[in-house]
């Protein structure tokens, strides 16, 4: 077995910490791809919810999870995603997951993207809504200007975490050209 690529990698985070019936969250819904990952993964009884600023996100995300049939288990938010703490009911099931693809919707206009300041007060309050040992995956697309500045206060951010409450990690191919993109996952212990 190769190495882990970036995005095969982050699924597996993700789905190691999702069971039936658990709440995950999509931070970035972007085209639904991680919506329709998490919509099947916690399967039935479970719930995710979606978010994104920019309405055609939103209505790929739909459209996707509609085709899927999985309506019933996603609620996607046409809000940014540092909504999160005024959106998700801290008194409901657990969120053991949730996930950022940070930078721009592919396809769309590069000039929208995340912001560090938006993410980084999102990942605040996710991890006060988090269950312990729930894990918050971030995709980490630092090829553009905004990019590596959001990058650089995500890091900060991060970094600054205290270890008992919270275990960082961060994966990538440090030798591959073109600023290839990496993952720092969260894994909440208190």
């Amino acid at each position: 077995m190769g190495l882990m690529r970036v995005l095969p990698f982050a699924k597996q985070l993700l789905h190691d910490h999702i069971e039936e019936g658990h709440i995950a969250i999509d931070m970035t819904a972007g085209n639904g791809h991680d919506t329709l990952f998490l919509a099947n993964a916690v399967g039935e009884t479970g719930h995710v919810f979606a978010f994104d600023i920019q309405s055609e996100a939103v209505t790929a995300t739909r459209a996707r999870i509609d085709e899927a049939g999985l309506t019933e288990r996603v609620t996607v938010i046409h809000d940014s995603h540092d909504t999160v703490g005024a959106v998700i009911d801290r008194e409901s099931r657990p969120i053991t997951a949730a996930v950022f693809n940070l930078g721009y919707l592919p396809g769309s206009d590069k000039s929208i993207t995340t912001h560090g300041n938006t993410t980084v007060a999102a990942l605040n309050q996710l991890l006060d809504v988090m269950a312990v040992g729930g894990v918050i995956v971030i995709v980490v697309y630092h090829g553009h200007e905004s990019g590596k500045t959001e990058r650089d206060e995500v890091l900060q951010y991060v970094e600054s975490l205290d270890q008992k409450q919270a275990g960082v990690l961060r994966y990538g191919f440090i030798n591959q050209i073109n600023h290839p993109p990496f993952i720092v996952a969260i894994e909440k212990r208190k």
